[in-house]
């Protein structure tokens, strides 16, 4: 099964921000999953912007906005990789 990172994003989303804290333990599974991710996100979807909100002791969080102002956003502190995913693969669908 191929994952939703790995492929175009939805037509209609207009922005992914992904907030963290660059030393916070419980972002390090968002800092693994940008690492890991960014690269192949980018490359699928080039012209969707991929924000990154560093500041310290700020709790992980990813928003994903669409046409007309839509918002949704999903809490990411102490998630690892894997679920990271899952939980960005439900805002988009």
């Amino acid at each position: 099964m191929a994952s939703v990172l790995s492929k175009a994003f939805p037509a209609a989303l207009k922005e992914v921000r992904l907030h963290l804290s660059p030393i916070g333990s419980m972002s390090a599974g968002a800092r693994q999953f940008l690492q890991s991710n960014y690269a192949t996100i980018k490359q699928n979807n080039p012209n969707v912007p991929f924000l990154v909100r560093e500041a310290q002791d700020t709790p992980a969080r990813v928003f994903v906005r669409f046409d007309r102002g839509v918002e949704k956003h999903a809490e990411l502190d102490g998630l690892d990789n894997t679920e990271i995913t899952k939980k960005i693969t439900e805002l988009l669908s």
